[in-house]
Parts: structure tokens; sequence; C-alpha cells
């Protein structure tokens, strides 16, 4: 297994303190090494707020942060705010805090790229008076055909030559709001022959009559990404702009429009996206989940998001772990999800108290045990982790037990409970079934068993074997929980990979099942997102809906990767 990459404090249990160098890593050591930007470095993390943060976003994240942070530079968030009809606070908020989860802080104040909407309607005006900006008349469906194709040069807007003057003054009217949507764009004249697309005469406003979440209604005019993006780095004087790879032929345009304007030109970087198996990384159709009502919402504990994935039990630290296992690459590839499970798994195994939990419960009585006796066993919370301690754990003559670890006649190696077989009940003694009662249907309803009273574990002087353990809950101590067992979203591997097919028919009817389990006493103190191993059956945490007389547990992930057999 690759070594893992500490990106960013504090150092825990499950980050190493090697760190590796990546491409990008090397390059700005020889920027260092050159003194460039005054030997500084300083990055930022630029999320449109129109949708929650996902697990795409987490390795931006870490990357960002973690470059800054190793190299003692800076790192900003600033949100890409060019568009209100999709934006609101919420997605800011909710953006803000899961990187505060995920264990990493901004430097100063969090920035927006409307904090710069006065400056970047001035650089416009700069550009349409230098004559390399005008306002175009046509249609969204104009502009679209005059693009040309990747080998056919596009076409001139009749509109391209307009004097400065002129350009100024509809500009001017724009602003002041005199003209409807879509009738009017400002637009960089650039070359409509160049063969990168971007460089045909891209636009720079459109006309957005919306409120906006920061600055009201005070604009009618809206910069476009390209614009607004690298203007909005050189302003906060940004040294490594880290992008993903569908962004590397923007960055002819990135750096024309600064130098252009005679401005600082940050470097542009660009790395693979994350593209996870099972998993849609569009917001766009996470959003269309949502509103169909797909998903019980954005942090429904199916999505990818990291609010989703936050209150199904992910720790942050796995995340972490999981971006840095992922790396930096320069080229686009599919992660398999159970690469992002093993790491939560890891963590879970070394922090998750073990606890007893039936989830399909069944009566076994010990028929030979005292009635009304109860024992109190000492269980060990977690033995990969002394320091967790142990707690007290009933034991009586009634317990439940999983329906599927008895047959009535099982097979050779069936190594758990069935009629004249051993088995020894978690930390407490060995028994043996000698009969099953059952109902009109046949089915078996209660399981009676004896125990050998020098069997008990610690003190065993029966002699008696056992191949097989199971854990157990006693039922007069037995609490009622309500269990959520998640399961992936979609059934398919790529289900965005289908071009005649919507996404939607990829959705896993199953990925939801809801039962009532019996667990143990001990349970009934627990705080939201607290995990824990049920032993044997997967690691679950406390959902947020829980009451102190109603607790709702998530299946945050099964103790192996299933899916492979399926």
């Amino acid at each position: 297994m690759s070594e893992l990459i500490n990106w960013q404090n504090p150092i825990t249990q499950m980050e190493t303190k090697k760190e590796s160098r990546n491409f990008i890593d090397l390059i700005i050591e020889e920027d260092l090494s050159n003194k460039k930007n005054e030997s500084r470095v300083h990055t930022r993390f630029p999320p449109e707020p129109n949708g929650y943060m996902h697990i795409g976003h987490v390795k931006s994240v870490c990357v960002n942060f973690g470059t800054a942070s190793k190299y003692g530079g800076k790192t900003n968030l600033r949100f890409d705010d060019t568009n209100p009809i999709a934006e609101d606070v919420e997605y800011v908020e909710s953006i803000k805090k899961d990187i505060e989860w995920l264990g990493f802080k901004w430097d100063g104040a969090v920035l927006f790229a409307s904090n710069y909407f006065d400056q970047l309607h001035e650089f416009a005006i700069t550009l349409i008076k230098k004559g390399k900006a005008y306002v175009d008349d046509s249609s969204a469906e104009e502009i679209a055909a005059m693009k040309g194709t990747p080998t056919v040069p596009g076409t001139e807007s009749p509109f391209r030559d307009r004097s400065i003057e002129e350009n100024l003054d509809l500009f001017k009217r724009m602003k002041e709001g005199e003209f409807d949507e879509g009738t009017k764009v400002l637009r960089a004249k650039i070359d409509m022959s160049n063969s990168n697309m971007h460089l045909r005469d891209p636009l720079m406003y459109r006309i957005r009559k919306a409120k906006h979440h920061q600055t009201g209604s005070t604009w009618n005019i809206y910069p476009m990404y390209d614009w607004a993006h690298g203007l909005s780095d050189s302003i906060e004087g940004i040294t490594h702009s880290i992008c993903t790879l569908e962004f590397e032929v923007h960055r002819p345009l990135y750096e024309w429009f600064l130098n252009e304007l005679e401005v600082f030109c940050p470097q542009q970087i660009e790395m693979a996206r994350l593209n996870l198996s099972y998993t849609i990384m569009s917001k766009r159709r996470l959003k269309k989940l949502v509103e169909l009502n797909h998903v019980n919402g954005w942090d429904d504990p199916r999505m990818p998001t990291v609010s989703g994935m936050r209150r199904r039990g992910y720790p942050a630290v796995s995340l972490r772990n999981f971006a840095n296992r992922v790396g930096v690459a320069r080229r686009n590839h599919v992660i398999d999800v159970s690469l992002l499970e093993f790491s939560v798994r890891e963590t879970l195994n070394k922090t998750a108290p073990r606890v007893m939990a039936v989830l399909d419960p069944i009566k076994l009585i010990i028929t030979n045990y005292p009635e009304g006796q109860v024992e109190q066993l000492t269980m060990i919370n977690n033995p990969e982790d002394e320091t967790q301690g142990s707690r007290q754990v009933p034991f009586s003559r009634d317990l439940y037990i999983e329906r599927e670890d008895f047959m009535e006649d099982p097979p050779k190696k069936f190594f758990r409970l069935g009629i004249g077989r051993n088995v020894r009940l978690k930390g407490a003694y060995i028994i043996n079934c000698h009969d099953v009662v059952k109902n009109d249907n046949g089915e078996v309803t209660e399981i009676h068993c004896t125990y050998y009273p020098e069997s008990k574990s610690g003190s065993d002087t029966s002699g008696v074997k056992a191949k097989g353990t199971l854990h157990f809950v006693s039922i007069p101590h037995a609490i009622d929980a309500e269990v959520r067992l998640y399961d992936r979203l979609f059934m398919d591997e790529a289900p965005m990979s289908h071009k005649d097919r919507d996404f939607l028919e990829f959705l896993n009817p199953d990925s939801l099942s809801v039962i009532t389990a019996k667990v143990e006493p001990h349970l009934k103190r627990v705080n939201p997102l607290d995990s824990f191993q049920f032993m044997r059956k997967g690691y679950f945490a406390v959902d947020a809906d829980s009451t102190p007389e109603h607790i709702v547990f998530n299946r945050t992930v099964t103790l192996r990767d299933g899916w492979k057999k399926k």
C-alpha cells in the first residue's frame, strides 16, 4: 500500500508525518528556488455556491490547503458567485462547514467574486477602451453558430466593429438595466479563427435581472466565469491557481485577459479530477436527485456530498486519507469506490467501540440457566485501542441472536448454531441447542439451549469445544433502535456513461432499507455522529434524527466489501 501524505494539521493516528512530492510540489519548489512571487505560495479554493460540496471537491480542498500548508503559504476561500440564478446562502454556509469539518481553515475572511464586481466592471471598460471588447446584440443561438467548430473557423459578429464610444454607451446602459435579458452581451475581441475555441471572442458579461445573495439588486449584469476567475486570482495575489484538467484549454484565455490588462498573472496548474465508480459528481444532477425526492435531501447518507458522508458516519480523517491515496495526477481515471470504503473501515477499525446489536432477532432461551438471574459481563470496547476501556454487558436466560446464525440442519462448514451443536456466546458461555419452537407455518420462532456453567469466557474449565462465536443481546435489557441499512445509490459502475439512457434508470431500489434492531443497553446514551462497530455486522453511526426515546443508526459501511461477490 502506498504511503499516505499528511496534507494538513492536525496529525492523527491515521495519517503519517512523512510527505511525498507530486508534480505540483515540483513546480512550486522550482518557483521557490527561483524566488518567483517573492517566494510566496498562495492558493485558493473557489467553489460555486450552487450546491453542496461532494467527494470530488474533497480532493481539491486537500490539494489547495495542503499544498499551501506544506510550503508555509496561505489559502483563500473564495466563492465564485457570478450566477445569482443558481446560488444560495444555504450552499455558502454548508461549504464553509464542510471545509472546517475536514480539518482545514482558510486565511483571513471568506471572500466572494462579488467583492470585486466594481473592479471587474472597471477592467471591462479598460478593455473596451483598448478596442478589445464589444457589445454584441446577437442571440445565444447566433453566437454559438458564429463560433464554428474545432476544424472550421468561426465567423465575426456583425456588431464586432462597433466604435469604442458606442460600446461604452451600450455597456453602461446594460449595467443600468435598460435592456432585457438575452438581448446583449459583452464579448472580448480576440480571434474568431483561433484553433482554441475559448479564444473565439468569448463572453465577458451577460444581463441577469436577479437578486444576488451578496449584492442584492445592485447589478443587472454579471461576469462570466473565465472573466471573473482569473481577475479574482490576480486581485488576491494568488501565486498558483490549481484547477482540474478541463480548464487546461481555458488557460490561454486566463492569461490573455490578465496580460491585456497588464496585471499580475498567477500560474494556472491543471490536475486530474476525482472520478469515482458507482457515483455521480455533477451538482446539477445531484440537485435533480434532491428535487425529485429520490433521496432525502443533500445530506442523505447515500449522497456523495460531504454532509451526506458525515451523516453516514464517515470520519473526516478517512476522507483526507482517501484523497492522499488517490494522489495528484495529470491524467483522468476512475477510482474504485471500494478504496474510499477501505479508508473508512481502516479509520473506524481503530476508533469505533465494539458493541452488540441484533439486526434480525430470534429468541433463544437457555433452559438450564436460573430464571431471573443476571450476570454483568466485562467487555473490551476496542481491542485495537486499550485506552477505550471496557463496559458491562448484561447476560440472562432469555437472549436475542441473529436469525441467520441458526439452522436446524446445518451443513458441515456452518460454524454457527444448529441442533446438537455447540457455540460460544461472546464473552459468556458455550451453549448447545437441543430443541426449537415453530409457528403454524413451520418457521422457527424460539431456540432452546443448555449452557455449560464451567465454560465462562476467561475462566473456562469445561473442556467443551465450540467452533463458532455468536453475539447476542439480553431480552430484558434490550433497547429497540431504528437501523437504516444504506447501500450504494447506483447499481451501475458508470451511471453517466450511457449516452442513450438517463442516469436515473440506474438507481439502486435497495439503496435503503429500515429495520428495528435490538441493541445492548450501553447504547442508550449516545450522541449524533457517534460511531460503533456492531460486532460481525458492520460500522454504524448515530443519526441526527435520534432522540433519547428513539435511537437511529445509519450503516456507515459493512465489515467487508460485499459488492465484489454481488
